[in-house]
């Protein structure tokens, strides 16, 4: 066997090798989320956002149901890169869970529940900002930081959240459409 021969049958092998985890890379990114498991993940939601949002004087992010805002945005409203992005997470969290703590997330102390998120936080975060925006074009958001997002805005968005976690001014009338106009009224500037 000469040497040219074996150049190009270690270049052809390099190839395909590369090609071949390359093409599973990419079906496994753009594969068709499962979002029917999502549901069943429920409990797991309402104990990290309670890590986010967690129960002081005011309500927390399980007394507003920030799980089931989570579960219908990431279901309904988001694209398949991201509900890819989102379920990954989620199992890689329960994996790192059990791996490093021998025991599933809820059942964790608060202590070790902030040191796991804070874990995907520091994983999920580029120091250069640049970098980041680069790695949410390409990939989309990663998991804790739409997992993040989600929590701040159902709970915002909450009628527990919005009156008694938030500062709650609310428009002290009602709107009446019709009102009749009195004897030399101007009409009103809007309609």
């Amino acid at each position: 066997m000469d040497r040219r021969t074996t150049i190009k049958g270690l270049i052809v092998f390099v190839s395909l090798g590369i090609s071949s985890f390359s093409f599973y890379k990419w079906t496994a990114f753009n594969a068709v989320a499962d979002i029917r498991e999502l549901p069943q993940k429920r409990a797991l939601l309402a104990e990290l956002a309670e890590v986010i949002i967690p129960r002081t004087d005011t309500p927390g992010a399980k007394d507003a149901k920030v799980e089931e805002f989570i579960i219908k945005m990431i279901a309904s409203c988001t694209d398949p890169k991201t509900q890819h992005n989102f379920l990954n997470g989620l199992s890689d969290l329960e994996t790192y869970t059990l791996k490093h703590y021998n025991q599933e997330f809820k059942s964790c102390s608060a202590s070790e529940k902030i040191a796991i998120l804070t874990y995907f936080e520091e994983k999920s975060l580029y120091k250069v900002n640049l970098l980041n925006k680069i790695n949410y074009k390409i990939f989309g958001l990663p998991f804790f930081v739409k997992l993040k997002l989600l929590t701040v805005e159902g709970y915002c968005t909450s009628q527990i959240g919005a009156t008694q976690g938030l500062a709650y001014d609310y428009i002290p009338h009602t709107f009446s459409a019709c009102i009749p106009l009195t004897k030399n009224q101007k009409s009103w500037a809007t309609k």
